[in-house]
């Protein structure tokens, strides 16, 4: 993976790394995200969620929620930003 771009967040006391094997529209990336003021992220608190991009949340959220889905954040948009995002948890108690 290389090295795609970074979004800092200041008022929101964070920061985004995105790592890539080509352009995100058309490949996969994985964003890393930084919490200002967390000096250690150790084994089980480093890790928050598992993310999948979709080109309809609400329309995905409507299928979870009809399949007996657990959803724990309605979408919304993300702190500081624009992107509707929402987060389901699965049976084994994974976020996504």
């Amino acid at each position: 993976m290389k090295f795609l771009r970074k979004r800092d967040i200041p008022k929101e006391k964070y920061s985004n790394t995105f790592l890539g094997f080509g352009l995100e529209e058309t490949n996969f990336f994985v964003e890393l995200t930084c919490n200002y003021g967390v000096p250690l992220y150790d084994i089980g608190t480093g890790f928050g969620q598992f993310a999948i991009a979709t080109p309809d949340v609400y329309k995905l959220v409507e299928g979870v929620c009809a399949n007996g889905g657990n959803i724990i954040r309605e979408p919304s948009p993300v702190k500081g930003g624009s992107i509707v995002i929402s987060f389901l948890k699965d049976p084994n108690g994974y976020i996504f």
